[in-house]
């Protein structure tokens, strides 16, 4: 299935780099490459397809800017990691609160992001002045409306305001776009989802093969989470509810088994970006610096242990700790491990970390006369390097050919925002209920506390239970909470909230000054 989604390729939509003067490279502006395109549903679908293909590069991309990886490393339950401080030092850089406007990662993503919105611009844009379109291209638009939105809450949570770009410019004087206020980019999130949730089909609807796609659900989750963004709570919990009481997901009954192959697309996916093994590449062929159809990041941020790392995994019992290396990226930090061990009885804990003595009792060593670059003693299992993850060595490199899917939103998360905004719009009853769906699975107690004793509870659980998964340093930022636990990592409040609007923007954007420049940097 996924060699069908993703080898489609994006030739058919136009490219831009960003708000930024590379557009003068490219043109026509504003044009497709066929004036015959996009007149049926086949060929939308295509282009929608290619708009899928851009977020998966956008995710794990050959050139390491990987927006999974982006969004995890401020935080305060991983680590960097890697060989040594300075094999990619940006990325280190931003571990460590050393984050400058030149940072290339960041500038990377900024210019991917743009270049998707870009593409589903032209979609929305030349499907909806189509008088002759097809319902089924209506609906695609709403998909395309569903995408940019998810794009556009990437860039206002990591940049705030940022240029707000719905049509593609059609000439020079028109791709200079000012900040927006992060409010405007907010409504424009509100408007597309709302769009997008009144013609998308249910997840039940989609046949197998389209089970990756844009669902109701996901638009409703994607709206509910940029309504806790705005701290609009009851807005949050109306949508988030309609998505629970949809009754299209649940979640699975084996928390570690969500990462699996077998559970790619399962109950509990609400939106999950596609990788293949199917590629077979090797070290002649693979497409360094991006087009990649497998999941690159897997190995990058899998424990290192190829002699110059540290984690000797030759004799490891596959059957108490399932991990193969990789090359040593996104360690986790002590303070998540800790956590998670701090309650044996959390089924979470195996499908999330092991520690050093569960290492040690599965065969585990070190490579002699040397200890892990950033290792605070405890290993990750979630998105691990596994065997049954990648290709058969026989057809192909196993360390370039990771199929494993992203799961960027699940039940679970969706069930953990509902239960905040029942909490802060004052239905603690509500609360509780969808909380005690998490602690159930995890096979602990549950939470009877109310008010903002609950609150607390409800950001332990979402650090358990989405560790990893690039939320928790966002969650808290937006809760106010990320000085009092990251300033002992580096975190400057009225600083680090935000990424720095890249420099190559602020420069050549000519609708932008120096001022326009987030608050710190």
């Amino acid at each position: 299935m996924k060699k069908i989604i993703y080898s489609l390729s994006a030739l058919f939509l136009l490219v831009f780099a960003g708000c930024s003067k590379d557009f003068l490279e490219v043109a026509p502006f504003g044009k497709l490459s066929s004036d015959n395109f996009l007149k049926n549903d086949n060929d939308v679908k295509l282009a929608v397809m290619g708009v899928y293909n851009k977020i998966q590069e956008n995710y794990s991309k050959g050139s390491w800017t990987s927006v999974y990886f982006m969004k995890n490393l401020p935080a305060d339950d991983t680590k960097c990691a890697g060989p040594n401080a300075g094999d990619t030092p940006e990325y280190q850089y931003l571990d460590d609160f050393n984050i400058t406007s030149d940072n290339t990662k960041i500038a990377a993503i900024w210019t991917n992001f743009y270049s998707t919105i870009n593409s589903c611009n032209t979609i929305i844009s030349n499907v909806g002045a189509n008088t002759a379109a097809t319902a089924g291209m209506k609906t695609m638009v709403g998909e395309a409306k569903a995408l940019r939105a998810f794009t556009y809450l990437d860039l206002v949570i990591m940049f705030g305001g940022v240029p707000l770009m719905t049509v593609n410019p059609a000439s020079t004087d028109e791709f200079n776009l000012p900040r927006s206020t992060t409010a405007e980019v907010y409504a424009q999130i509100e408007s597309d989802l709302k769009d997008a949730i009144a013609v998308l089909p249910l997840k039940s609807q989609y046949s197998a093969t389209d089970k990756f796609r844009f669902s109701k659900g996901t638009a409703q989750a994607l709206l509910g989470k940029a309504y806790l963004y705005e701290k609009k709570y009851t807005d949050a919990a109306t949508v988030l509810g309609a998505c629970i009481i949809s009754n299209e997901y649940q979640l699975e009954s084996d928390y570690a088994s969500i990462w699996s192959k077998e559970k790619e697309f399962g109950v509990e996916s609400i939106f999950e970006i596609s990788y293949t093994s199917q590629e077979n590449y090797g070290w002649g062929n693979f497409p360094w610096g991006g087009g990649n159809e497998s999941n690159i990041e897997m190995q990058l941020e899998g424990p290192r242990a190829d002699g110059d790392g540290s984690f000797d995994f030759s004799h490891l019992d596959l059957t108490k700790l399932n991990l193969i290396g990789g090359w040593g990226f996104n360690l986790p930090s002590k303070k998540i491990g800790d956590l998670l061990y701090s309650n044996p009885a959390d089924k979470r804990i195996k499908g999330s970390v092991a520690s050093e003595a569960d290492y040690f009792a599965a065969g585990g060593a070190y490579q002699p006369g040397e200890y892990p670059y950033d290792y605070e003693g405890y290993l990750r299992t979630k998105y691990a390097c596994k065997a049954s993850e990648t290709t058969d060595p026989a057809t192909g490199q196993p360390e370039l050919n990771y199929g494993s899917n992203y799961r960027i939103i699940r039940y679970a998360d969706v069930l953990l925002m509902a239960a905040e905004a029942y909490n802060k719009s004052g239905n603690d009853g509500a609360a509780q209920t969808e909380l005690k769906k998490i602690t159930d699975r995890a096979g602990i107690a549950a939470h009877t506390e109310t008010g903002s004793a609950l609150f607390d509870q409800i950001v332990i659980e979402r650090a358990k239970e989405l560790c990893f998964e690039g939320s928790r340093y966002w969650d808290l930022v937006r809760w106010d909470l990320a000085d009092a636990q990251m300033k002992s990592i580096g975190f400057v409040k009225g600083k680090h909230e935000l990424f720095p609007i890249p420099l190559n923007e602020i420069l050549s954007n000519t609708a932008m000054e120096e001022t326009d420049q987030n608050p710190g940097y």
